[in-house]
């Protein structure tokens, strides 16, 4: 009963969040998602599209470099990353369904321009959040400025990219890079809590 009520709390404080901030939000995309320009929309929708295949790309590949060279550590790495993603994943489905936020495009379809096919809810962003997972995890994994910088600054792009396609909000992509976030380093914590605790 507890959880159920904490449920309908979060709800209504997100709902509220969205009425205070709507405007605010309405403006920045308005800034961000323009009218049809072919070459710009191309490059944006390629950016988009490439989120699902490279996030499934890192665990398998980080896992197969493992493999071939023998190394535990990286197998574990890749683990780890795949377990991100399937928190990730489920944080964000969950969410969206719960919240049920309409997308921009169909809130204010005489203002946002729709460029690319979407289904399902608004928030948060599941893009964004999959690319901020990934990066995350890469980070974690490889900490070196030649892997920080690449993902995250892929991460950033993707983000802009889900507005400028005027399929989100900021605050649903703000919201998808602090759930990607999150979910790496919440994985990754407790992956060294239990090896901790396994050892004594």
């Amino acid at each position: 009963m507890k959880h159920y009520r904490l449920h309908i709390i979060l709800i209504l404080l997100i709902r509220i969040s969205f009425s205070f901030g709507q405007s605010t939000d309405l403006k920045w995309l308005d800034k961000i998602n323009s009218p049809v320009n072919p070459r710009a929309d191309e490059a944006w929708q390629f950016i988009s599209n490439t989120v699902t295949p490279i996030s499934l790309a890192t665990p398998i590949t980080m896992f197969a470099v493992g493999l071939a060279t023998h190394d535990q550590e990286v197998k574990v790495k890749s683990y780890k990353t795949g377990i991100t993603l399937l928190v990730a994943g489920a944080v964000s489905s969950t969410l969206k369904l719960t919240v049920q936020r309409a997308r921009p495009f169909t809130t204010y379809p005489e203002i946002i321009y729709q460029k690319t096919e979407t289904g399902s809810y608004s928030f948060p962003s599941g893009h964004t959040n999959f690319a901020f997972a990934t990066a995350t995890s890469l980070t974690l994994a490889f900490p070196k400025w030649y892997v920080i910088i690449p993902s995250y600054s892929y991460a950033v792009a993707v983000g802009y990219s889900r507005m400028y396609l005027g399929v989100h909000y900021p605050s649903d992509v703000l919201a998808g890079a602090l759930i990607g976030t999150g979910s790496a380093l919440l994985t990754w914590q407790a992956q060294k809590w239990l090896t901790k605790k396994n050892k004594k």
